[in-house]
């Protein structure tokens, strides 16, 4: 039975999503971006891009630019790793400034993070000689533009997901006229989250087969918009036999996606494992 009778939840099934597979890199896009184009799927609230990719051994994206975008990897298998040739990074684990010549490996349970802003560049390269990866690329439309680029790179551990859904990402508690020192502090809304420029919230659990997870629309007061909240929510293709129940009735394959409409700030969206392997979900929770 659903629990949330004025919830509208249409899937996005995984077969129609665009998809282009270049050898090097195999992309499956839930939006429209670059050679695919669907004016149905442009975006949905703030969230603009899921892609979910799959890049082969000793290769990889080439430096390139960003611009006016709050961007974001979840890496699900394999090593990712992030190299910047316009401007020092600030590394992840609190060494201070990283010159281009450094570089931060990303693995499972890494996630990271870069504002565009005014401009930035980087690479993200898989510079494993046999195994490739395989992450979630995403992002979010700021809530202004012309701001200062930034990166951030958390770990988010596998326990934690596994007792619930944890909040990954969450609005930059300053909010859009923050200043420059409130922008270097970087004070998300949610403890121990890496903050957006958005009103916007990123979760995930791996939720084991037979067993339920519920996530809080809007986290806890973490967003300013409370009432007709856009959830997305994604079962990646993790080929492990996943399979989920979306509020009672909606059920998702691996690669599948559900937009979650006429929502509102504290209702609960509970979501079943029933397949023969355990389901990481991601949520994408929107203004």
């Amino acid at each position: 039975m659903s629990k949330l009778s004025h919830a509208k939840i249409t899937p996005r099934r995984s077969s129609d999503r665009g998809h282009a597979n270049h050898g090097w890199l195999n992309s499956y896009h839930t939006f429209s971006f670059a050679q695919y184009h669907d004016p149905t799927f442009q975006q949905f609230g703030a969230l603009r891009v899921l892609n979910e990719d799959r890049v082969a051994p000793s290769n990889g994206f080439p430096t390139h630019p960003h611009r006016d975008a709050e961007i974001f990897s979840y890496i699900l298998s394999g090593e990712l790793t992030h190299r910047d040739s316009t401007v020092k990074p600030k590394d992840a684990r609190g060494l201070g400034d990283v010159s281009k010549h450094d570089f931060y490996r990303m693995k499972r349970g890494d996630v990271q993070f870069t504002t565009g802003g005014t401009g930035i560049a980087h690479s993200e390269q898989n510079e494993h000689a046999s195994e490739e990866v395989h992450f979630l690329q995403i992002w979010a439309l700021p809530w202004k533009r012309g701001l200062p680029p930034t990166y951030h790179t958390s770990t988010f551990s596998e326990e934690s997901k596994r007792n619930g859904f944890v909040t990954i990402i969450s609005p930059l508690r300053a909010g859009p006229k923050a200043t420059g020192r409130e922008e270097k502090d970087a004070v998300p809304v949610t403890e121990g989250t890496i903050p957006i420029h958005a009103d916007f919230l990123m979760g995930a659990s791996i939720i084991a087969r037979g067993a339920s997870a519920s996530w809080t629309v809007g986290g806890e007061k973490a967003v300013v918009s409370e009432s007709g909240r856009k959830v997305y929510l994604h079962l990646p293709m993790r080929r492990i036999g996943a399979r989920i129940r979306v509020d009672g009735e909606t059920v998702l394959e691996e690669g599948d996606g559900a937009f979650v409409e006429k929502v509102n700030a504290g209702d609960e969206l509970q979501v079943e494992s029933i397949g023969e392997g355990e389901a990481e979900v991601v949520v994408l929770d929107s203004n």
